[in-house]
């Protein structure tokens, strides 16, 4: 480490500091704000990926440019279809389509039982979709393995969604499923998760506890989202890199999702990361995330100020993965980020 520096040193000061680079170097400009514009350049794969996850990395940029592959066909994008496939073969579940408390809900279970451990604990899904669709798609990506890899029920509430629905409507469904799960489950033994918009809702869904006279759940988990909306250096990078489309110059605000068009700006029931105090009252918190994820800067911006209020937080970041990276289990990365969901569970959920 210590040569390759010398030599880095040496290069620059071969050239010297403020010389003029040359026709085959590009420059960087700053301006005095701060503003840096950035030369076109070419990125690789991150080399921190196996070789699984790069084909993966590569194939999901070409379907993110394939408007076939991002059409839903009942609530199924179509490139999630092979992820759909492999899970419902890998994993060895029971699902029930049932409702719970008038909401409509998958309620899945090991096949071979629920672990003895788990018996008196339970995980409630928020699936992601922007408010908007991927049920049951991403309900079931997001339910499935971690059923059966924890050996734990899982109900994945099939919340109402924009645009016929408006805020608070799914938080309402959510609260529903919550307090009927309540007479059965000790709160500190029901564990909440989702990603995307389904990691923004169970945020939401925590200050919606608070204010409704319900009790915290033991734990949850914010995956591909943050406490508020997206925003930061991501907004630069995470798009063209993660998504290969341009984010149109500003960062998606949730006020660009139908679902929240009549919702209060700065109302904590929408983005709690306004509010120290709903924030101080959050349980342990996981957050996971892809270095080329949209969400990517909100979600370590949300660990931080949940730090900083002395909640219990872990932080996971992937090197070179996008926005809802582990919807696909073929790669071993996805696999990781199951094993370290049910590990934190079992960690912070009471038996």
């Amino acid at each position: 480490m210590t040569s390759l520096l010398i030599a880095m040193c040496v290069c620059v000061a071969s050239r010297g500091f403020g010389q003029e680079p040359t026709k085959a170097e590009a420059r960087v400009v700053v301006e005095g704000d701060g503003t840096v514009h950035v030369p076109a350049q070419t990125v690789a794969p991150s080399e921190f990926l196996s070789p699984e996850a790069k084909a993966y990395v590569a194939q999901h940029l070409k379907d993110m440019q394939d408007p076939e592959a991002v059409k839903q066909d009942g609530g199924v994008p179509r490139f999630m279809k092979p992820m759909l496939e492999h899970d419902r073969a890998a994993y060895a579940v029971d699902k029930k389509d049932t409702s719970i408390a008038g909401v409509h809900v998958y309620d899945y279970r090991p096949t071979a039982g629920i672990a003895a451990g788990n018996r008196d604990r339970v995980l409630v899904n928020l699936h992601g979709g922007g408010f908007s669709g991927c049920w049951p798609a991403c309900a079931e990506l997001e339910s499935m393995p971690l059923a059966a890899m924890m050996g734990v029920r899982v109900v994945s509430v099939d919340y109402r969604e924009g645009p016929t629905y408006k805020f608070p409507a799914a938080s309402e469904d959510v609260a529903a499923v919550y307090r009927e799960l309540l007479k059965s489950y000790k709160p500190g033994a029901i564990g909440i998760y989702g990603c995307s918009a389904g990691g923004m809702l169970t945020a939401m869904s925590v200050a919606w506890f608070q204010t409704h006279g319900l009790p915290r759940p033991g734990a949850v988990g914010i995956f591909c989202a943050s406490a508020g909306s997206f925003g930061g250096d991501a907004t630069a990078f995470a798009f063209p890199l993660g998504e290969a489309r341009m984010a149109g110059g500003s960062a998606p605000s949730t006020s660009q999702l139908g679902y929240f068009s009549t919702a209060k700006p700065g109302d904590p029931m929408v983005s709690p990361i306004v509010s120290r105090e709903v924030l101080a009252a959050f349980p342990p918190t996981l957050l996971m995330t892809g270095d080329r994820d949209f969400a990517f800067s909100g979600a370590v911006y949300t660990e931080t100020q949940l730090a900083r209020l002395g909640v219990e937080t872990e932080l996971h970041v992937w090197d070179g993965l996008f926005h809802g990276f582990f919807y696909s289990t073929d790669v071993p990365e996805s696999r990781d980020a199951f094993g370290m969901m049910a590990r934190f569970f079992d960690r912070h959920l009471v038996k």
